[in-house]
């Protein structure tokens, strides 16, 4: 049975309708995964260490995806639920059409500065090659990984979150069985590896872009439309908590870069590779609920049922509670067996990334709560809350943290200030949740 963004949603429901944007995200993060797991055992510790160096000034800009698919997502739902499905298919269409302008612009931009920005964060030698080398393979697909992020989100807007599963489980498929064959068997190294993802990519981005354009069931298609310079302002505005949340995330992952690099040298590096190989997958799980739930919301918060609105946030933080506490548990009893996935090759490192895992794996406690509260937000169409929250987890609390906290405990200091901040996150989400409860009747 087709669930409807206007029915009642119980936990069962509720789960039935995320778990497809769940899968959906989880997905996309292995593509990180698969191309650290073959560079690391079958091209060698440097190049796996180039990927993660490189990896995060990659997810800013593909992160441009999830500012208009939120953001536009949001704006879309509310407007179906106001009545009008017209409006909303022009909408649907003018952002579909303006992160396509954008993916372009930021691939050209990217592939002409990614040296000198790898050399100004500290590569060098065989490490400033491999980063280049790989990040501008996949830069030339960056427009296609903005529209896979975009459409992610649109897919459980246009109530065809299952289908959005399928197009993102081929694009995983097609990322897994391509860094075998151009990795393993071809033997084309790091670029192998690049292309596996960039081609990947462009399947969970193109196809998506196919089906939308020709007659469908869903609730939207791309058509004609015309500039809505307000809509598009809101639509970026609404969506800048997510945009927000990815750029500071790719930022402070640099500055953890330089750090590790300071502190542990090389080893340090690819250590963090690991654990954040590891959070993406789990992380994912958060954000994809957290997306999955945003046009629910978005369509009630237009309808005005207050009720609904109300039992959807008590039942997301029950549920929210729940995924913490398994991946907590899971993390602590598969840290050894990952961390050997990776990096079992090395003794060193190995024993660096395990007791990293031992402290890092204490921020899933916290993290989903703050992604959630940022997402509720910006369903109700109030960017900058949701904003403010993103901006104060992943930026102002994680930096302050890294910096401060390994001059008290070294290395360890950096693990732990990933755990510090989103503790602090959680506080800042419950207080924004307090505030506005009345006026959003939540």
């Amino acid at each position: 049975m087709n669930i409807q963004l206007s029915d009642h949603f119980n936990y069962r429901k509720l789960l039935r309708f995320t778990l497809p944007s769940i899968i959906m995200l989880v997905f996309t993060s292995i593509y990180g995964v698969v191309d650290g797991f073959f560079v690391s055992n079958f091209v060698g510790k440097t190049p796996f260490t180039a990927v993660n160096f490189i990896m995060p000034f990659l997810m800013i800009l593909g992160s441009c995806g999830f500012m208009f698919g939120t953001g536009g997502g949001a704006l879309i739902a509310k407007t179906m639920g106001e009545g009008n499905i017209k409006k909303a298919k022009h909408l649907f269409s003018l952002i579909v059409y303006t992160s396509m302008v954008c993916g372009i612009v930021m691939a050209f931009f990217g592939i002409l500065f990614l040296r000198p920005l790898a050399s100004a964060l500290g590569a060098e030698g065989q490490l400033l090659e491999d980063s280049v080398k790989y990040g501008r393979i996949i830069l030339m697909a960056i427009p296609a990984y903005v529209l896979q992020y975009e459409f992610q989100c649109l897919f459980a807007t246009a109530e065809k979150p299952t289908l959005g599963l399928y197009v993102t489980i081929a694009a995983g498929f097609t990322n897994m069985l391509l860094d075998a064959l151009f990795v393993v068997v071809f033997h084309w190294g790091l670029e192998g590896a690049a292309a596996a993802t960039a081609i990947s990519q462009c399947v969970g981005g193109i196809v998506p872009l196919i089906y939308f354009a020709r007659p469908n069931s869903s609730l939207l298609r791309l058509g004609k439309t015309e500039f809505d310079g307000k809509s598009l302002a809101k639509t970026c505005i609404n969506g800048s908590s997510e945009l927000m949340s990815n750029i500071a995330m790719s930022v402070v992952s640099m500055l953890y870069n330089v750090q590790l690099l300071r502190y542990a040298g090389e080893d340090g590096v690819a250590a963090y590779g690991v654990l954040m190989y590891v959070s993406m997958i789990f992380q994912a799980i958060f954000i994809g609920y957290s997306v999955g739930t945003a046009p629910v919301i978005g369509y009630h918060f237009g309808a005005k049922n207050s009720k609904e609105l109300k039992g959807l946030l008590r039942k997301s933080l029950v549920l929210v509670g729940a995924f913490a506490g398994v991946m907590f548990a899971t993390s602590h009893i598969f840290a050894r067996p990952l961390s050997v996935l990776f990096v079992g090759y090395d003794a060193d490192l190995l024993s660096l990334t395990v007791r990293a895992f031992s402290i890092f794996s204490f921020s899933f406690l916290f993290s989903g709560f703050a992604i959630f509260g940022s997402s509720f937000f910006t369903a109700l169409n109030n960017g900058l809350v949701s904003a403010a929250i993103s901006f104060m987890r992943t930026l102002v609390f994680q930096i302050a943290a890294v910096l401060i906290f390994p001059l008290f405990w070294k290395v360890d200091g950096i693990w732990m200030s990933i755990v510090a901040a989103e503790m602090m996150a959680v506080v800042v989400t419950t207080v924004f949740l307090r505030i506005n409860q009345k006026k959003y009747k939540y």
